[in-house]
């Protein structure tokens, strides 16, 4: 154990003496954080739409039909009135239209001064909602003739009233980051050992390699750990980002993350002996995917369907649905099982295939 605790402090002396390499570790997630959180939108063409109607009646299923046909949303189905949260929560649906029981009677002018229909929108994706209450009050107004939209639809928006857009990225910047830290600087770590020669110097030495392989891992995960604290910080504290949900939640679903970052980034060493290799593979086979498939920039439901399978083997997809789920809707841990099982499924494989190669290569 001592000769493991001597090799974790080398590399960490290491770390702390290359000033370039703690700019980039800590420096770059605090700008990632001020720059999506403040700069960047995007535009969203399809929401996915549950309808509660206690009276199925002739007008309320010719609105229902105007709005299944429209390009923008899908109708995924009728609820009850009691089943609207459990749906949002759920997210089957972006947006639930609710109708009143006497909708006839109030477009008809019969009832004035009442809601004809509510609108209940999830607003931890601010573009989704945005979207979806401009188009849904657009195309529902159509139906009330002369009178104003605004006097007939009555519109709520879940978990994010202020649609601000930084409840949207402060968990992707986390998905994206972890990457960055744990996969790309520790490939890179181990890979320039190799590239210098001094990896077979290690090697030779009393301590087993795969204890001088945790050694090397333990610096990028107490960092991890630390931009973690430094993220929350700012997202409470700069951005207003509530985070009402389970904060344990939020540390283990992050801690199994970060391990599976880190398994990403000992199977890259397995794979390449050049550093900028290893840089190149990080940003092109992690990065980039992790940005684009992920739901961090665009909403995977917009994606074209030859596209959406590649949304299902990103991992950092199921942390960021879970990290939102936690962060901004306020859920328990409980309600985010899938997202952790098919984390930790993960990660195990990953690091199985990674110290497997690892072994294989010194064999």
């Amino acid at each position: 154990m001592s000769r493991l605790l001597y090799f974790i402090k080398k590399e960490s002396l290491h770390i702390l003496r290359d000033v370039r390499t703690l700019l980039v570790v800590i420096g770059i997630p605090v700008i990632l954080m001020f720059l999506f959180g403040f700069a960047v939108s995007t535009d969203v063409n399809n929401v996915n739409v549950a309808v509660c109607a206690p009276v199925r009646s002739e007008s309320v299923e010719r609105l229902v039909s105007q709005i299944s046909h429209n390009e923008l949303f899908t109708v995924v189905g009728y609820v009850g009135t009691d089943e609207v949260d459990d749906v949002m929560r759920r997210g089957d649906a972006g947006a639930v239209v609710v109708f009143a029981e006497d909708f006839d009677r109030i477009i008809a002018g019969k009832e004035p001064g009442r809601k004809a229909v509510q609108l209940v929108l999830d607003g931890s994706n601010p573009n989704v909602a945005a979207s979806a209450t401009a188009y849904l009050t657009g195309l529902i107004g159509e139906s009330f003739s002369n009178m104003n939209p605004g006097d007939m639809i009555e519109s709520h928006i879940l978990y994010n009233p202020q649609m601000k857009s930084s409840y949207n990225f402060v968990p992707g910047i986390l998905g994206l980051i972890f990457i960055l830290v744990c996969a790309m600087m520790t490939s890179i770590s181990i890979v320039r050992e190799k590239e210098m020669g001094t990896m077979e110097v290690l090697l030779v030495s009393p301590v087993r390699p795969i204890w001088i392989i945790v050694a090397k891992m333990v610096p990028y995960f107490i960092l991890s750990c630390v931009n973690l604290l430094t993220v929350m910080l700012i997202a409470k504290f700069a951005l207003d980002v509530p985070m009402t949900g389970s904060m344990t939640g939020i540390i283990i679903i992050s801690m199994v993350y970060i391990l599976l970052s880190l398994s990403l980034g000992l199977m890259i060493s397995t794979i390449t002996d050049k550093q900028i290799v290893a840089l190149l593979i990080s940003g092109m086979l992690l990065m980039l995917p992790i940005m684009m498939f992920s739901g961090m920039l665009f909403p995977t439901e917009n994606m074209p369907m030859v596209l959406k399978p590649f949304t299902y083997i990103v991992p950092a997809r199921w942390y960021i649905d879970a990290m939102r789920k936690l962060m901004i809707e306020g859920l328990d841990f409980s309600d985010v099982m899938l997202e952790f099982g098919i984390l930790c499924g993960v990660a195990l494989l990953i690091l199985g295939v990674a110290l497997k190669k690892f072994n294989d290569r010194l064999e």
